[in-house]
């Protein structure tokens, strides 16, 4: 099985507007959608989660679980802060609803490897340290709908 390294690879955008209720972006949606992954410092969470549910019984010792609701996890990017342009900590303000798209295998038509998260910026913040690192700053993200997971990259135009 052939493996690759997530850099240079998976794509990462913001999108304001998905038109399909099923969050299945269009190639005219993604292309015009804010391209982050070079920003990135950092990814933290866009997973679905499932909370299960305890099933113990008199008759076993052993406690069965079965599927219980699913749940978004905690997640956030970390930038790169630009010292001279804070057109994405702008696109990306406190408040701002829109839509994540990951492209993990890359933007490859056709492949089921699309993930696209509903979100609104939780809060948005700087970090500061007085480390040997590069300045950054983080944005929290609330998952607000379930997420259209594996879904196909659409085709080029």
């Amino acid at each position: 099985m052939p493996r690759f390294n997530r850099k240079g690879v998976t794509k990462i955008l913001f999108a304001e507007t998905i038109a399909s209720p099923a969050y299945l972006p269009t190639r005219v949606e993604i292309t015009g959608a804010t391209s982050l992954t070079k920003a990135i410092a950092a990814v933290d969470g866009f997973t679905l989660e499932n909370q299960t549910i305890e099933t113990p019984d008199l008759e076993s010792k052993f406690t069965s679980k079965i599927e219980g609701d699913d749940q978004a996890a905690d997640s956030s990017l970390t930038f790169y802060e630009d010292d001279t342009d804070d057109e994405l900590e702008a696109s990306l303000a406190k408040g701002t609803s829109g839509f994540i798209i990951i492209l993990r295998k890359g933007d490859v038509p056709s492949s089921n490897s699309m993930d696209v998260y509903p979100v609104t910026v939780a809060s948005k913040s700087s970090t500061i340290t007085v480390d040997n690192e590069a300045a950054k700053w983080t944005a929290m993200f609330a998952i607000t709908d379930t997420p259209a997971l594996d879904a196909a990259v659409p085709a080029a135009t």
